[in-house]
């Protein structure tokens, strides 16, 4: 077991309060304390481009934690970090007070991508942001969404179902492709159009104030959008300006081991500003957030980490979800299983016999064994994925393919 007493975490969201209950709940009986500059307990943020915006959910609703959860942690709200101080175990706050641990965890996010400079440009990060967006989002109002990735995606969609006459600009001509593969990305893609969003293919060169309104120059586009509001969703930049100044090793995030150790002993990162050194990606969605806190407490506990799990991810939109695990990029073959005409249907990645990856519309269930599938590094058998008969689970009987090397 660890001697580790004292854990100071900085940051408030998802991965720092995944990390609490996984110290917690692995024996951890010593000070927690999480630092947050937000100044709201923590919440949810996927629902911020969804329910939010629609006005169907309130800060409340989307709250990670009920109030008797933090008689079990010193959380901190208001409290910005200002500097780190890996060998003396202390960061100092933007107030001049200083807070001590024996080990600092780093859960400090990332900072959207924002093009332009102009206020009507916003960005869905925190809850701040959606509630100066939402009053914007009126029948008749104009609206361009820059990035058609999940939030922008997912912010069209909400936008035009409240009447909003909605543009969505991305540089690809499919999004999502190399992460959901061709069949469910086209189908995703055209949803728009159904839906009376106008999907333009080009970069965006400039976003310029005229009045009243904004002019988004467009690539190709001979005449500029013009727009009363303008949504960024063109991913974020991890937050990695305290573990620079302190001179921890950082490249496209802070990077860590499997243990999510930074380059100091004392300091680990985790969520999305963390990149693992043996991975390709640095991984931004909820489900890493949560199972990369899992990791880091079994470390700092001194314990067996828990099985690597597939990376999952889900978006809503014009009334359906999508669910995906792995990325379709690592597939050397793809297997369609059901009829993409029906809407509900789901692609399989394989790749030297076992399954890599997965995407769904609509059908969780498929996306739930396949978790387990690709977690688990199982042979597969194409005729049995295409299937729809084929009860999945099944094919977690057979024998893994590392145990057959």
């Amino acid at each position: 077991m660890s001697t580790v007493d004292r854990v100071l975490i900085v940051g408030g969201g998802l991965a720092a309060v995944s990390l609490a209950d996984a110290l917690r709940s692995g024996g951890h009986t010593g000070d927690i304390v999480i630092l947050s500059a937000e100044d709201h307990l923590p919440y949810d943020r996927p629902p911020l481009s969804k329910d939010v915006l629609l006005g169907r959910s309130g800060l409340e609703d989307i709250r990670l934690r009920p109030d008797e959860w933090y008689e079990r942690v010193d959380f901190r709200t208001d409290a910005r970090v200002a500097s780190l101080d890996p060998d003396a175990g202390r960061v100092t706050l933007a107030d001049g007070s200083e807070v001590t641990g024996d080990r600092i965890v780093l859960a400090t996010g990332g900072v959207p991508r924002t093009p332009g400079g102009d206020p009507a440009v916003h960005v869905l990060r925190v809850w701040e942001d959606a509630e100066r967006l939402r009053p914007r989002l009126v029948p008749g109002a104009r609206v361009a969404v820059v990035g058609a990735g999940l939030i922008g995606a997912e912010s069209a969609a909400v936008a035009a179902a409240l009447g909003c006459e909605v543009t969505l600009i991305d540089p690809t001509e499919i999004p999502l492709l190399p992460v959901v593969g061709p069949e469910i990305a086209t189908v995703l893609h055209a949803r728009h159009a159904e839906a009376g969003i106008r999907c333009l293919n080009g970069g965006v060169e400039s976003i310029e104030r005229d009045g009243e309104f904004l002019r988004v120059a467009v690539t190709g586009l001979d005449e500029p959008v013009t727009a009363d509001t303008v949504i960024a969703g063109i991913g974020i930049v991890p937050d990695t300006a305290l573990a620079e100044a302190a001179g921890l090793t950082v490249d496209n995030g802070v990077v860590v081991d499997a243990g999510y150790r930074t380059s100091h002993p004392s300091v680990y990162a985790i969520g999305d500003v963390a990149r693992r050194a043996d991975e390709p990606r640095r991984h931004e969605h909820w489900d890493h957030a949560r199972t990369s806190a899992e990791r880091a407490a079994a470390t700092l506990l001194g314990q067996d980490a828990p099985a690597q799990k597939a990376g999952w991810f889900w978006s809503d939109r014009h009334g359906s979800r999508l669910e995906g695990v792995g990325t379709m990029a690592d597939a050397e073959t793809r297997i369609v299983r059901g009829d993409a005409a029906d809407g509900a249907f789901t692609v399989f990645g394989v790749a030297q016999g076992r399954l890599v990856a997965a995407a769904a519309i609509d059908r969780p269930r498929d996306i739930q064994a396949a978790r387990r599938l690709v977690g688990r590094e199982l042979p597969v058998d194409a005729a049995a994925l295409a299937d729809p008969a084929t009860d999945l689970r099944k094919l977690l009987r057979a024998r893994p393919v590392r145990e057959e090397r």
